[in-house]
């Protein structure tokens, strides 16, 4: 894998690879649903869907509705 020649050190990569297979396998489904709505919840949750962000861009509904077009 993407392993570093320095003292056989591990790259961020492999260690966050490893961090994240160690994590899957001491955790249920149940952990990973509960980390995701609070992700959702730091984010704004549901309230932001369809809006634009506060630097003035378009939000996801009208660039669906624009479909690709400029």
């Amino acid at each position: 894998m993407a392993r570093n020649d320095d003292n056989n050190k591990m790259s961020r990569e492999e260690a966050g690879r490893m961090g994240g297979e160690a994590t899957a396998r001491t955790h249920d489904k149940a952990f990973y649903q509960e980390i995701g709505e609070k992700g959702g919840e730091a984010r704004g949750g549901s309230n932001n869907r369809g809006q634009s962000d506060d630097r003035g861009g378009m939000s996801r509904e009208e660039a669906g509705r624009k479909g690709g077009r400029s």
